[in-house]
């Protein structure tokens, strides 16, 4: 294992985006788009927006109607600061923050934003590294500062602490990736089989977290339409005398609406 660790391939990524194209970064993106094609299939809506990490496609299996991609620092369908949203409040269905929080000075008004943005009973899907673990060792104690090491990791419990301060409800979390946070991708293989073990043995110390919650308001409850058809009105015929004919055996009807 400690190999692994210290197996270099000589690949420098000065950012996250070109981090996730190596070899581990490219185990993390295949491990989280599992977990996110695993719950985007079953949100809809109108608008979806993912923050961060522009070239992880996370919203491809979405079938929300409206998909944007922003970012600060790569090509992207937006661009703006994640703390300050050029966005009006209630307006998107799901967000999806993919590692966002790691990279910004004031993470807590990036959520807050989000927030704000997500419309009631919206959905907020958000993955981080879990700085107890492996990743967090070669974090803190490595020499690497560049791509993910860069960031500063947010503890599982204080992410979930924000959240609901904020107003979310966590309905959905896991951790994964047990595997060593190594550079070559024949290592990476080689121990593959810790997935496993991990998820048995020690699950509390994967290398990345997921959540995923429900922005709830307090006093608002959305109403469903009423898809059932209205009953309709019955009609009779009845003979009403013609005013004004002396004849009473000639008659004209009249509809008349009965309640």
């Amino acid at each position: 294992m400690g190999n692994g660790l210290n197996n270099l391939d000589h690949l420098e990524c000065d950012t996250f985006d070109e981090w996730l194209g190596s070899p581990l970064g490219r185990y993390v993106v295949s491990r989280e788009q599992a977990i996110y094609d695993r719950v985007l299939p079953d949100l809809f809506g109108f608008y979806a927006l993912q923050m961060g990490a522009a070239s992880m496609p996370l919203l491809t299996t979405s079938r929300v109607t409206h998909k944007f991609t922003l970012a600060w620092d790569t090509n992207a369908s937006l661009l703006a600061e994640p703390d300050q949203l050029p966005f009006s409040e209630n307006q998107f269905d799901v967000i999806v923050l993919p590692h966002t929080l790691e990279f910004q000075a004031l993470p807590h008004e990036v959520l807050r934003e989000a927030f704000r943005i997500l419309r009631p009973e919206g959905r907020l899907l958000m993955t981080g590294f879990n700085p107890y673990s492996l990743y967090g060792v070669k974090r803190y104690f490595g020499r690497e500062r560049s791509g993910p090491w860069a960031g500063e990791f947010i503890s599982l419990s204080r992410a979930k602490d924000w959240l609901t301060l904020l107003g979310f409800d966590i309905v959905d979390g896991q951790l994964d990736c047990y595997n060593v946070p190594a550079k070559s991708e024949a290592t990476l293989q080689r121990l593959d089989k810790l997935e496993y073990a991990g998820e048995h043995w020690w699950p509390f110390a994967g290398g990345v977290y997921f959540l995923h919650a429900v922005k709830r308001v307090a006093g608002v409850r959305l109403l469903k339409p009423n898809w059932a058809r209205a009953p309709r009105r019955k009609r009779v015929a009845v003979a009403v005398p013609t005013r004004g004919n002396p004849d009473p055996s000639i008659q004209e009807n009249n509809e008349v609406e009965m309640k």
